[in-house]
């Protein structure tokens, strides 16, 4: 855990926010400025700033990121109608909390 961290203080408890899934891995909760009617931030427990600390032990994380991914479009009614996944990389991708996350947007009306 980074100390200053605002999602691993969220993963860890210390700041509250509502948790829509959580397992040994990940935590899964709105993000606070959404871009789309349902906006969730999907992100692991353990400290990664970005895609580019990746190691080959990360693997699992990221699979794992992927099917609670799909399971909660599927708990957001959005399976269906479909859904964005995605991921900023550094400043210049549009990070702003420099640790690993990935967003699920959807939700817009036909």
């Amino acid at each position: 855990m980074e100390k200053n961290c605002l999602f691993c203080q969220i993963a860890n408890g210390e700041k509250p926010t509502e948790i829509l899934f959580e397992n040994d891995t990940l935590v899964v909760f709105k993000d606070i400025h959404p871009a789309a009617p349902v906006h969730l931030l999907i992100v692991p427990k353990r400290h990664i700033r970005s895609i580019n600390d990746l190691t080959e032990s990360d693997r699992p994380i990221l699979s794992e990121l992927m099917m609670v991914a799909r399971d909660m479009a599927g708990r957001q009614g959005l399976a269906e109608s479909g859904y964005r996944l995605f991921v900023n990389v550094e400043r210049g991708g549009g990070q702003v909390i420099f640790h690993l996350h990935l967003h699920l947007i959807g939700g817009w009306q036909k």
